[in-house]
């Protein structure tokens, strides 16, 4: 019946579904032609505008690409992959399986975004050497653990707004993490998904006679290439003590910087994900291994953002965004508009799949129709750092390093998701709304 229902819908993304590049591209023009007829601008003023603002968030870009590659480099050491290993011993029943890959997803993304990503999909691969269960949804479940990570430790939203100098600093200043990842309600909304997910994927489990389950075989990692030289170059390459102390010495700045009273923001978690990456690959080597394979999964990131840093550079100064702030303003009220705001940007995400993007694009708009209706500067960031991470559910972009590593196609899990997508989208809503 899940198939029969969802076919329609993946046929639709199959076919009509582009590349995030094409979206930023397009997104581009219509802010242009917005800018243009709206707003009254001449073509050279917006031209101008968005030449000027390309370059605008190099450091934020640069900070969102880092999230990425140093989840995926400490997703991929050997520890991590033994804890899956053992982890995986535990699932004996096709439905254990997929409780527990959608717990440890869950647990991962909220961690970090890329860590969750790849640590999914790999733990799923190890349950599938173990139990005969249904490979589509084992990944599906893998993935669906993604739509906590903008409520956890490396949100973006939530994090830059923490971050001395981000780039809306002089409107409403720097808001703690204690006021948006570990508030009340945003704490109550972890809990509440981190019950009913995993009930979902365990009631989509299908009978064993429609289950498609693969070949363990298939499954099998290749060995890392083997270097018999012994150059003295090879042996720093290989130096399990320059790595130890380089990391040794990060991993004790950051015990000094929050004994001092620090907060987490994204240069951090940044730093506290790169140096357990260099200690627990244990050489230089393997580390770079590992970057070489996380860097594939990270080039959106760089040819995205600067067209986001434009787009976001014509919408303030046109004055756009100020128009599609006092156009929310006239039916949201000051407990609505965070559901507003979490709808819109689920919305936006899908033409803009990026949190750090999406942020910049839609910051310009949510936060001066907040502070004009006295809402939740807070709890409106929050809303649309869950509107980000709800369609990401259907957003095949953040999906590609999963299939990747799974060997499937988006067509594969995506209605499995759409499920999901519903029953998180009523949850979300309500939860910022009434709690």
């Amino acid at each position: 019946m899940l198939n029969r229902a969802t076919q329609p819908f993946i046929k639709l993304v199959e076919r009509y579904l582009p590349d995030p590049y094409i979206f930023v591209l397009l997104l581009t023009l219509v802010t242009f032609a917005a800018a243009v007829l709206v707003e009254q601008q001449p073509v050279q003023t917006v031209i101008t505008m968005w030449g000027e603002g390309f370059w605008g968030l190099l450091t934020f870009s640069m900070q969102m690409l880092l999230v990425l590659m140093t989840g995926f480099m400490l997703a991929s050491t050997p520890l991590i992959r033994v804890l899956l290993a053992r982890l995986a011993n535990l699932a004996h029943t096709p439905g254990r399986a997929i409780v527990l890959v959608t717990l440890v997803s869950l647990i991962a993304s909220w961690l970090n975004w890329g860590f969750g990503l790849v640590v999914g999909a790999l733990f799923a691969k190890a349950l599938a050497r173990n139990v005969a269960v249904d490979y589509r949804l084992l990944v599906a479940s893998a993935y669906s653990g993604f739509i906590v990570w903008h409520g956890g430790l490396a949100g973006s939203v939530p994090l830059t707004i923490a971050t001395p100098g981000h780039f809306s600093e002089s409107q409403i200043g720097l808001i703690s993490t204690n006021d948006t990842i570990f508030s009340a309600f945003n704490l109550i909304l972890l809990g509440i998904l981190f019950v009913v997910v995993p009930l979902v994927n365990r009631f989509l489990l299908p009978p064993n006679e429609e289950s498609i389950v693969v070949d363990k075989a298939a499954l099998r990692d290749a060995p890392p290439p083997e270097n018999h030289s012994t150059r003295p170059a090879d042996k720093l390459e290989n130096s399990a003590l320059l790595a130890f102390l380089v990391g040794a010495a990060g991993i004790a700045y950051l015990i000094q910087y929050f004994m001092q009273g620090g907060g987490l923001n994204l240069n951090i978690v940044n730093t506290l994900f790169l140096f357990l990456a260099i200690i627990l690959h244990g050489t230089p080597k393997n580390l770079l291994h590992a970057l070489q394979q996380a860097v594939q999964g990270g080039s959106g990131i760089i040819i995205q953002f600067p067209f986001y840093a434009g787009i976001m550079a014509v919408m303030v100064q046109s004055g756009l965004a100020q128009s599609m702030s006092q156009w929310l303003i006239s039916f949201a009220t000051a407990e609505s508009l965070p559901v507003w705001s979490f709808i819109s940007a689920g919305l936006v995400n899908i033409f803009v799949p990026s949190g750090g993007g999406q942020w910049a694009v839609q910051a310009p708009v949510v936060l001066p129709a907040a502070i004009e209706l006295g809402a939740q500067v807070n709890r409106v960031a929050m809303a649309v750092a869950w509107g980000d991470a709800w369609t990401n559910l259907i957003q095949p972009f953040w999906a590609l390093p999963v299939l990747a590593i799974a060997g499937l196609k988006a067509k594969d899990i995506m209605g499995f998701c759409l499920i999901q997508l519903i029953v998180t989208g009523v949850i979300i809503a309500l939860v910022l709304r009434y709690v």
